[in-house]
């Protein structure tokens, strides 16, 4: 069975982004220390296509994730930037019961059914997991189906904003598996299902 990783960005107090889904202010923690140890040396299929090609790193293997599916305001970040195709080194699902028809091949749209879709690619005889992209809502309806949590923390306090699950009240418990800390105050943890 492969694992479904919500691999996401945070602020100190759980937010992934503003009220509207703005995260613009995490930007300036992605300095190189952060990028290069990090995201390039260890998470590279977490990079989307468009900011792999700039860095010459767009033929780096995936380490992690062969599939990403995503929020449909996650996917719309790409299509206001004129990117259909934001992870063309994944397999691309997005959900959206709104989207009626994918503006590009490589896109697979779920508009029905977001959870039996996840539990269908997690049974696939695959060697690399999924990447849970975002967001909020998403997150929420898949959060029993989620086996690990790669937070990365932002040295910011937003006050609200959109949580990282949006989901009614449920205990879920993880067991934490390792932090490591950045110059910069970013911090990230990973945990895994308690199952």
């Amino acid at each position: 069975m492969r694992k479904l990783t919500y691999f996401i960005a945070c602020s100190i107090d759980g937010f992934i982004g503003a009220p509207d889904g703005d995260a613009q202010f995490f930007m300036p923690f992605v300095d190189e220390e952060f990028l290069e140890d990090f995201l390039k040396a260890e998470y590279p299929d977490t990079l989307s296509t468009h900011g792999r090609r700039p860095l010459g790193i767009d033929d780096l293997e995936n380490r992690h994730f062969d599939t990403i599916i995503q929020g449909r305001a996650s996917y719309d970040l790409a299509l206001e930037a004129g990117v259909t195709s934001p992870y063309a080194h994944l397999r691309e699902y997005v959900a959206s019961r709104s989207l009626k028809e994918s503006p590009d091949p490589h896109v697979e749209i779920v508009a029905d059914d977001v959870l039996g879709k996840v539990r269908e690619l997690k049974a696939e005889d695959r060697e690399l997991g999924i990447y849970l992209c975002g967001g909020s809502q998403l997150a929420g309806a898949l959060i029993d189906e989620v086996d690990e949590l790669v937070i990365k923390t932002y040295p910011v306090v937003l006050g609200s904003g959109m949580p990282m699950f949006g989901s009614g009240f449920d205990v879920a418990e993880f067991t934490l598996d390792g932090v490591r800390v950045f110059k910069n105050g970013v911090l990230v943890r990973t945990y895994s299902r308690k199952r």
